[in-house]
């Protein structure tokens, strides 16, 4: 393949961020917009022929004579050269995953740069302030996705990680003159911080044991210098388990050294994928503008953990602790997230909430993963939901935003009985819900199935527990749909216009990821991504045991929502009463939140860095400012020695002469 298009790829949104950013206030807003849109769809239509042309040009470029997709380097340019090893490249990547990936950003922010055309707008079409700016950061954050995603190595991901952190900073504080918003953008980039040193450490010690940043060689190709480090002879990426479990590969902790890298990979992807203990940056990014949430906290950005651990997936399946690990850690957050998203009132926090369960499903679907259950349905199906997820999400994110667009509030109860007023938003809505709930045959019953089934082909309990997860999952999201749409008439107070459904370029958007949402499942997604090239029919081993129970379930759950909250009556009240501690944690997120504010503020700032303060102030610079003083004052009283009377300085060196004189005879003596 030539390299212009996937240059072009990067270049436009980079290209548009430079023009908004330095040239969109001497621009209009309508301007600014529709350059931005421009912008992004001709990415989206480039992006499209890139991934058209791997998936279906056949070329051996991609695919071998077995019908395996290959991973191709379109282009791979020395950035800078520190060693001979030691050399940080630029370049595409081309394989399923980043070709999947290509589709599904430029898809869900070309709908956002669209959406954003309406949502930036009031009811008397006053554009928002700092309207340029905000699609100036929209195309630096596609960009930085897109260049994350197409890495050649794991040094440029990592660079393009942190553009994505930075990014993502500047539009969930996009309204800085709000408190709230410079908090929450402040949190999220103070919490993935930590997350992405782990991420950092791990990098270095793979990159030192492996001799290589590359992910050809990492995770296909023989790797240069694990030879020499480990006495050994083999090199291909299949002998790599012996190499780092042999007698001469190092331990730390009764751990590999492969263990502890990918341990500390995954922590990054925690960060950025929202992940318990470092989950508490998501719910708080809701103060973005809704868009921003779409983009970012639903379809994107908290995916990138999830795609890390797919990128080097075949060094994951080398380590089993570290997979046990990952799984649950997804499983503890998914039901988590689950729980809370039950109790919350703002709409935007519970789908903050079921977005953190959501990307938790991937992540136990790639913990669960094995080249003998299945051939590897996990990874598949983790793959599948990212890509399912990121449209059913979006739009209902999308969805959200359009009713706040009309109520002017995120909390649902001055959203009741909507569904006569903003019909087109009320069926896209129920769309994405019945997606997430895993009705047939909309995608989410798909995607979550095969999760389903590759779980019981790994782990009685763990099947049980995200079977568990799923139930909850249909239960918060039509609570939430009868709670909008349902529940009780709304009441259009006096002076304000009924609500609406909003203009076409909101409403297209919602049309679009809707029909999608409905036709998504159908998709041979094995055909086109799988963890070793190879196609693979999912279909032929669909099995519709686990999804005629997890239909049940959620069915079930939906059945229990309806009775709930369909109609206004005392169940919800009831409900609560009979758990009043259980809803009193969910409904705080189980004080996470105060307790990093304790450990933070009570501990490490009063108990730690105060004492450490005290002693900096007072012994540090007390001792400094002891010498000073004590310097003033030997000057101070030497000060009369320098009178500038020659006859005092005779007296003084005939002084001193006697003085040397007498102890000269004394040492003789």
């Amino acid at each position: 393949m030539d390299a212009t298009l996937p240059i072009l790829i990067l270049a436009i949104p980079l290209g548009m961020f430079f023009v908004l950013g330095l040239a969109g206030v001497k621009m209009s807003h309508r301007l600014a917009g529709i350059l931005g849109c421009l912008g992004m769809g001709t990415t989206l239509v480039l992006a499209y022929t890139t991934a058209f042309t791997y998936f279906f040009s056949g070329s051996p470029e991609f695919v071998d004579a077995a019908g395996n997709r290959l991973q191709a380097l379109i282009f791979d340019q020395t950035w800078l050269a520190f060693t001979d090893k030691l050399v940080i490249r630029i370049g595409f990547l081309l394989d399923p995953i980043s070709a999947m990936m290509l589709v599904v950003i430029t898809t869900i922010s070309f709908m956002v740069h669209l959406y954003s055309m309406g949502y930036m707008r009031d009811h008397h079409g006053v554009w928002e302030r700092g309207f340029q700016r905000f699609y100036a950061f929209l195309s630096l954050f596609s960009f930085s996705m897109l260049g994350l995603v197409v890495a050649t190595n794991i040094f440029q991901m990592y660079i393009f990680w942190e553009l994505v952190g930075a990014s993502s900073y500047l539009l969930i504080g996009f309204y800085f003159i709000k408190p709230s918003a410079v908090s929450a953008s402040k949190k999220a980039f103070i919490v993935t911080r930590f997350a992405d040193l782990g991420f950092l450490i791990g990098i270095l010690i793979l990159s030192f044991y492996t001799g290589t940043f590359n992910f050809t060689e990492l995770t296909s190709a023989p790797v240069e210098g694990l030879a020499g480090v480990f006495s050994v002879s083999e090199t291909t990426a299949e002998s790599v388990r012996s190499i780092f479990r042999s007698s001469a590969a190092p331990v730390f902790l009764g751990g590999s050294v492969l263990t502890w890298a990918l341990v500390l990979i995954f922590m990054g992807g925690m960060g950025k994928s929202a992940l318990l203990p470092l989950h508490i940056w998501l719910p708080d990014a809701m103060e973005g503008p809704t868009p921003v949430s779409a983009l970012i906290h639903a379809a994107t950005m908290v995916v990138a953990g999830v795609y890390l651990v797919a990128r080097l997936f075949p060094l994951y399946l080398m380590e089993v602790t570290a997979l046990e690990i990952v799984t649950w850690v997804g499983a503890i957050t998914a039901l988590y997230a689950a729980i809370v998203a039950c109790t919350q009132i703002d709409i935007k926090r519970v789908l903050a909430f079921s977005t953190i369960s959501q990307i938790a499903f991937m992540v136990v679907s790639l913990g669960v993963a094995r080249p003998e259950v299945h051939e590897g349905l996990g990874y598949m199906a983790s793959m599948f939901h990212l890509f399912t997820h990121a449209m059913f999400k979006a739009l209902l994110f999308l969805g959200a935003g359009a009713l706040i667009h009309a109520i002017g509030s995120n909390d649902y109860t001055a959203m009741h009985g909507l569904r006569k007023y903003m019909p087109v938003t009320h069926w896209t809505f129920l769309i994405g819900c019945l997606a997430i709930a895993g009705i047939i045959p909309f995608s989410g019953f798909f995607s979550k199935d095969e999760i389903l089934s590759s779980c019981l082909g790994n782990s009685t309990l763990v099947y049980i527990w995200m079977s568990a997860v799923a139930g909850l999952t249909a239960f918060y999201m039509f609570r939430l749909y009868y709670l909008i749409f349902w529940w009780k008439e709304h009441k259009v107070h006096e002076g304000h216009h009924a609500p609406h459904d909003q203009p076409w370029t909101m409403t297209l958007p919602l049309v679009i990821l809707a029909a999608v949402s409905c036709v998504a499942g159908f998709i041979p997604f094995g055909n086109f991504v799988t963890w070793n090239g190879a196609p693979y029919d999912f279909m032929a081993h669909f099995d519709w045991s686990v999804a005629a129970v997890s239909l049940c379930v959620a069915l079930a759950a939906i059945g229990l929502a309806t009775v709930m909250y369909r109609k206004e009556n005392p169940l919800p009240e009831k409900f609560r009463a009979a758990m009043p501690a259980l809803w009193t944690w969910a409904h705080h997120r189980f004080y996470w939140d105060e307790l990093y504010m304790f450990i933070t503020h009570r501990i490490i700032f009063n108990g730690i860095c105060r004492p450490i303060a005290w002693f900096d102030r007072h012994i540090i610079d007390g001792t400094m400012d002891a010498f000073a003083t004590v310097t003033n004052k030997a000057s101070q009283a030497i000060k009369p020695l320098q009178s500038g009377q020659v006859q005092l300085y005779v007296w003084w060196y005939l002084l001193g002469a006697l003085a040397l004189g007498g102890i000269t005879m004394l040492c003789l003596l």
